[in-house]
């Protein structure tokens, strides 16, 4: 296995070059903190567009096909369908050349099969007879089926791009909020980890060009961002390590936590079940045929975390006892059982019972790419009495008398005396016999090794040995003495039991959250710093954190907002021990500095402690050396935050590709857009109410597609607006005439109805057409149904009457329409209602004595509907998990310039750590509902984003001219 290069002995402790004021403030207790933050110089990145070149971007790419390996098949057949046949053949070739050859029947070089289409190509590479052979014997080896496994040989990914939505910097909010002006705006920018491409080279060049390194946020399906990252970027073969943390079973409560205030979910509950499209497709599609469609899922992925990985890489796979039987053959089957390094057992945070024994531990499923180039850094734990190893049973006491501790001194080892040293027998011998003469003698007594055995060491390291204490008679035999604190450490072994968490634990963000010590273990053992890491499954954000906390680059990846914007807000207010450097000109990857130092009672705290053995001992050499690796020198004079980082997403809303007036996502499904308006259209006249601001409510009629159209999805006749309001039987049954074909009391009028895609977002594009088709044949309103908007097509739509001469207004479909059967024992309820947009209100500051004019932005609330009550309630804007400003929004990419957290004291950590380096009226905005002032900024508009309970996002631009 590869092992890390040791450091140096002795290094000199250096600060990573970092974003910092210009000179320290002193109070009368000394030096305040300074923030820093980690640089990643050695590696780029390809150019990824920001959201707002989407409607321009074109280089669109074909689905991925990956085939799976044709010797897994559950249906062998040798007919040419599966490549099993070709792959036997060719193997029986390869196996008589090799053995024509000479011993060790290695071939000159590696010869390579290669089978199926361009992409996704199985591949077998043997290099002598024996790997030939046992290729061969792969074809017919046992193997795990499912339903679906024997008829689905291959998948196909969509290859999306991915767009920047957000760029956040920890530093950069603070240094915005301290210094509240502009003249720094250039190192802003820097701090964000902006590149500032301009749109023709964003558009034209993107994936092209490579930038400095920021780690990434992702939002998306993470086989269609994992696909995206292997062909668009060509990360293939460039990440380290993969942490993955799966739904460990298959019950829709398991997979996600639809509140970002609410952790408890339970499994059937109406109150928590996601609303979100992603997840609900995500779920009807994985979970459909139960276990049998979870283990595609992982096979799946799987496939593409293989492709990601370095030679050197390990993947990680966390999992409960339920499925941890078959999640270990599905990656026997795609990474090779010969990979296999390990399963570790983890204690965690509480026992459950299942009739007979609680389960107190889950599972670390760990696969190497190739287990013979692994990276692999030994992991230590301290030995601490009483002592596990009932060998330790003996004491050297002040005097130099030996003997065996008492049963009371073993289990209580306070009772030892002091300046006692604890020892145990050891093997002084090894196997083979010596050439030389191996007679010793101890205390006049004679010994031989016996046997086919000779001692460890020479005859004049015996007598080393023997001068230094180290031999004493054990039975019959000479033993080697070895002393408990030779090593204070023993290698961490694949059992952790002090990884729960508890009152005393991790803080709990999230439902399913993985305990940072499991995490921060497999990181260690496998990677080094500046090495980057991928987590598929983000939930809390926990691999992402660990991975920042130790240097090295992340991506994470989750379907879900809800995580995510935990796993945002945890980043973003997080503080880190700021490990020194051994060489600040690269950053991380020249690796943390390392030293050996004492504490007071002579106990090993650095980073390299003594490992005392025989052999040192037997020829009078200084103790060899062990690396901690969890243990760099810290300098505590700087508090490290998260360095920038991204959030982005796979395309959100569909784009004309090919600039023929035709939109499309690239992805496969684009021609079920019609069957998918055929069942809207179904769905608006089964429930015809339409739930407006001010609790008002349309009722459709006739709900039709329009005779000839070309943007437009179905017209329909109106009732009215009428008060929403508590009916009699009466009033419900007139209600319910009037919606299905009486007398419309308000005089009808048609409408305009265009759909949304039913995975994506309404684009401003859609809007745009549908309005203009609308008033140029009309129509008295538009209304515009969809799961999800982008920002910009909702403002079209705000100001749709103005610009395109007709109103219109945003309809949210719940997400239930999309759930099919899953929901079956939901009570029904009324599915559209209309959302509000954040309400903000901008302030002016008039300038004063020679300093410019500033502006503040206020949250004063936003209307949110809730799917399970169906009402809409008002939130004030102290009420909401979180809101973000951007002080100079330029249309392309949010920059998160100052981040509030109302309801929680999310920055109260850094506050803390900072002390009085910055103003307490600093603190208080970033938990307000009220900015700090702020510079106006060449775009003259600011944009604030509110994330609501599910995650979702809502954004609303204002130009600076509209303050008051």
């Amino acid at each position: 296995m590869a092992k890390r290069g040791r450091p140096p002995k002795e290094t000199t402790t250096k600060s990573a070059k970092v974003s910092i004021p210009k000179s320290r403030k002193s109070t009368a207790s000394g030096t305040l903190p300074l923030t820093g933050m980690y640089e990643h110089k050695e590696a780029d990145l390809a150019l990824r567009p920001e959201v707002g070149t989407q409607s321009q971007f074109r280089k669109k790419k074909e689905p991925v096909r990956y085939r799976y390996d044709s010797s897994m098949s559950p249906a062998l057949d040798w007919d040419g369908q599966n490549g099993a046949r070709e792959l036997g053949e060719w193997l029986i070739a390869r196996i008589e050349e090799a053995a024509a050859l000479p011993a060790p029947h290695q071939f000159d070089k590696p010869q390579e099969f290669v089978s199926g289409e361009a992409s996704g190509q199985v591949r077998v590479s043997v290099r002598n007879l024996k790997e030939a052979v046992d290729e061969l014997k792969r074809l017919g080896g046992p193997f795990l089926t499912w339903a679906g496994k024997a008829e689905r040989l291959s998948f196909d990914v969509p290859t999306l791009p991915l767009f920047v939505h957000e760029r956040l910097s920890t530093k950069a909010i603070i240094e915005t909020l301290k210094a509240h002006k502009r003249d720094k705006q250039l190192d802003l920018l820097d701090l964000f980890g902006d590149p500032q491409h301009d749109i023709s080279d964003q558009v034209l060049r993107a994936y092209e060009y490579r930038d400095k390194w920021v780690n990434r946020m992702v939002l998306g399906d993470s086989l269609v961002v994992m696909n995206s990252l292997l062909h668009y970027e060509g990360l293939g073969g460039q990440v380290q390590m993969i942490y993955m943390d799966p739904p460990y079973g298959v019950k829709f409560g398991s997979n996600f936590q639809p509140f970002i205030r609410k952790r408890d979910v339970k499994h059937n509950e109406d109150g928590d079940l996601t609303r979100e499209p992603e997840m609900v497709k995500a779920y009807r599609d994985t979970w459909e045929l139960g276990l049998h469609s979870y283990l595609t899922y992982m096979r799946d992925r799987l496939l593409l975390s293989r492709d990601l990985l370095t030679p050197s890489g390990s993947v990680f796979v966390q999992i409960s006892n339920e499925n941890l039987h078959h999640v270990r053959e599905l990656m026997d089957e795609v990474f090779g059982a010969e990979n296999f390094c390990s399963v570790i057992a983890f204690r965690k945070t509480s026992g459950f019972g299942g009739g007979l024994i609680d389960s107190v531990v889950d599972y670390l499923l760990w696969y190497a790419k190739d287990k013979e180039r692994v990276k692999y850094n030994q992991l230590f734990t301290s030995k601490t009495p009483p002592i596990n190893d009932p060998n330790y049973r003996f004491i050297e006491l002040l005097n130099g008398d030996r003997r065996q501790m008492t049963k009371e001194e073993r289990s209580n080892p306070a009772l030892l005396p002091k300046g006692t040293k604890i020892y145990r027998f050891d093997n002084i011998t090894s196997d083979g016999v010596s050439s030389s003469d191996d007679r010793f003698v101890y205390n006049g007594e004679e010994f031989r090794p016996g046997g086919n055995l000779h001692w460890k060491t020479t005859m004049e390291g015996m007598q080393r040995l023997l001068k230094n204490g180290r031999i004493e008679k054990a039975g019959r035999q000479l033993s080697y003495i070895r002393f408990f604190d030779d090593f204070a450490f023993t290698q961490m072994p694949n059992v952790w039991d002090d990884t729960a968490t508890g009152g005393f634990g991790d803080t709990k963000f999230y439902v399913v959250q993985t305990t940072i010590k499991t995490v921060a273990r497999s990181l260690l053992m496998t990677t080094d710093p500046g090495d980057l890491v991928l987590d598929p499954t983000c939930g809390s954000g926990t691999t992402a954190y660990v991975a920042e906390q130790w240097g090295r680059r992340w991506i994470t990846i989750d379907t879900s907002r809800v995580p995510l914007a935990l796993a945002r807000q945890r980043l973003l207010t997080a503080t880190f021990p700021f490990y020194a450097l051994r060489d600040e000109s690269r950053g991380p990857a020249g690796g943390f500095t390392y030293v050996r130092k004492q504490n007071a009672r002579g106990e090993e705290v650095g980073g390299i402690v003594p490992h005392i053995m025989l052999e040192s001992i037997a020829k009078n050499e200084p103790p060899a050396e062990e690396v901690l690796v969890d243990r760099p020198e810290v300098d505590n004079k700087i508090t490290r935050v998260t360095g920038p980082f991204c959030f982005e997403a796979t395309i959100p809303t569909p784009v004309d590709w090919e600039g023929d007036g035709i939109e499309d996502s690239g992805a496969p499904n684009v021609a079920e857009y019609g069957p998918f308006v055929e069942r809207m259209l179904e769905v608006l006249r089964q429930s015809p109410v339409l739930h407006l601001d001010g609790k008002k409510t349309v009722t459709l009629k006739n709900v039709r597609p329009p005779a000839k159209t070309l943007s437009l999805s179905a017209e329909a006749v109106v009732s009215g607006y009428q008060e929403k309001k508590k009916l009699t039987l009466d009033e419900a049954v007139q209600e319910a005439d009037e919606a299905t074909g009486g007398a419309l009391p308000f005089g009808g009028k048609t409408v305009a109805i265009v759909f949304g895609p039913e995975n994506g977002a309404v684009s401003e594009k859609l809007v745009y057409e549908a309005a203009r088709e609308a008033h140029a044949k009309n129509y008295s309103h538009l209304y515009v149904i969809g799961f999800a908007i982008q920002s910009n097509a909702r403002k079209l739509i705000d100001e749709s009457e103005a610009a395109m001469g007709v109103p219109a207004t945003y309809v949210q479909a719940t997400p239930d329409l999309m759930m099919g059967d899953l929901l079956k024992n939901m009570r029904s309820s009324q599915i559209f209602s209309v959302c509000g947009l954040p309400e903000v209100k901008l302030h002016k500051i008039p300038a004063k004595g020679g300093e410019p004019e500033m502006w503040q932005v206020e949250l004063l609330g936003m209307d949110v509907f809730d799917p399970i009550t169906m009402e809409t309630d008002h939130r004030k804007g102290d009420d909401v998990p979180a809101w973000f400003l951007d002080t100079n929004y330029n249309n392309m990419c949010f920059h998160v310039g100052q981040a509030f957290f109302p309801r929680t004291s999310a920055w109260d950590g850094l506050k803390r750590a900072l002390k009085a380096t910055y103003e307490e009226g600093v603190w208080d905005h970033l938990a307000g509902t009220k900015s700090a002032p702020f510079e106006a900024g060449e775009h003259g508009q600011i944009a604030v984003k509110v994330i609501d309970d599910r995650g979702n996002e809502l954004m609303v631009v204002k130009a600076l001219k509209e303050a008051k």
